[in-house]
């Protein structure tokens, strides 16, 4: 895939992250788009070491885009953790 490819799946795996962890997260379209793009690799590392199943290069491989959304959920939920604020009021 090149490197538009793994933008664009980067960006979709983000924003589905975010529909599935819905509140308040800063950052917009360009937060979604990092944390989609580095949970893809994140997904995808993981896959690969702990899963023993190859990285595809196709942009419409299943198990590549249940991997960059489940990596994009991981780093959704450390951002919250290390980074949420308090929203009381």
């Amino acid at each position: 895939m090149s490197i538009i490819s793994w933008i664009i799946l980067g960006l979709i795996a983000g924003v589905i992250a975010k529909v599935l962890l819905p509140g308040r997260d800063p950052g917009g379209l360009i937060g979604t788009t990092v944390i989609g793009v580095a949970g893809a690799f994140l997904g995808g590392w993981m896959s690969a070491r702990f899963l023993d199943r190859e990285i595809a290069n196709q942009f419409y491989d299943g198990p590549t885009w249940i991997a960059a959304i489940g990596g994009s959920l991981v780093l959704l939920i450390a951002y919250r953790i290390f980074f949420g604020h308090s929203r009381s009021r």
